[in-house]
């Protein structure tokens, strides 16, 4: 059965029917005590986990969820569906958990597009029970293809047919700020070399009380501006790979087939000086 990326808060109340679901909170721990959807498992460091592409990096960003995910009783094989508070505010922190699944193995993934405020929007029933859960071994089947290191991103720079996609926020690419966190979080501004922009809230419909994804020809459009093309290889990247997986899903549901994430991103690049970058754009 074809797995549907999207869901509509209805049908997720159709699949929470499924005894084999798992939901994932990925809000902070304190917004989930408030209330969130029934049976859902909080797991807020799908957002807050900083990661490192290096080899050592890679090994314990999958140990480390693999024991997150066991813990809360997901074994990788069920339909696991995401969710955030909002896919405007959250910088993306469901669709940087379906990455992650998606990277470490699991085939049944799904994202609540709108978010909990769609589902609350649409009146769906929530909870502050909070589900008790025997821990599983979550197993891991790496799907290394999703995933750019930094040497990959090294690689790349001097490829005309691989687009550097930089969706980071306004100030971040003309490198007033290094960071959503602080304007020197990290120790260098800027940007990796010949990339192009599209800051990711574009990807959104503007202006719209529950947020969700552009349809697919505005996307394309959007795409267009900057030369990419559904057959174009797209490495995307923004500070930690948050905003870049939300990126990355608008992108693969308007049908751009070969989107990678830079998931160790700036926070990364931007910390090793032996790394060129392009420096202060301000206007």
């Amino acid at each position: 059965m074809e797995v549907k990326l999207l869901l509509t808060p209805i049908q997720l109340a159709e699949i929470l029917l499924q005894k084999s679901t798992v939901i994932i909170d990925t809000r902070p721990s304190q917004e989930y005590a408030v209330s969130h959807i029934p049976g859902a498992v909080n797991i807020n460091e799908i957002f807050t986990y900083l990661a490192s592409s290096t080899s050592f990096g890679l090994s314990s960003l999958q140990s480390d969820f693999a024991d997150l995910f066991g813990a809360a009783g997901i074994s990788g094989t069920e339909q696991i569906v995401i969710y955030e508070d909002a896919m405007n505010s959250g910088y993306g922190q469901s669709c940087r958990g379906y990455f992650l699944l998606k990277y470490l193995g699991c085939s049944h993934v799904s994202i609540l597009h709108g978010g909990y405020k769609a589902w609350l929007a649409a009146q769906m029933p929530t909870t502050t029970e909070i589900p008790h859960q025997e821990r599983k071994i979550f197993s891991l089947n790496i799907n290394s293809s999703i995933l750019v290191t930094t040497e990959q991103m090294l690689q790349a720079l001097d490829n005309p047919e691989i687009i550097k996609l930089d969706v980071r926020d306004y100030d971040e690419w003309i490198g007033a700020s290094s960071s959503p966190y602080g304007v020197d979080f990290c120790p260098r501004k800027g940007r990796i070399p010949g990339s192009v922009w599209i800051e990711w809230y574009r990807m959104m419909i503007p202006n719209s009380e529950i947020s969700m994804f552009r349809p697919v020809e505005e996307i394309l459009e959007i795409c267009q501006s900057v030369g990419i093309t559904p057959e174009s290889t797209v490495y995307v990247y923004c500070f930690k790979g948050s905003r870049a997986a939300n990126t990355l899903i608008a992108l693969k549901e308007a049908g751009i087939k070969d989107v990678r994430n830079y998931f160790s991103s700036w926070n990364e690049w931007s910390r090793d000086f032996s790394l060129p970058i392009d420096a202060l754009f301000l206007p």
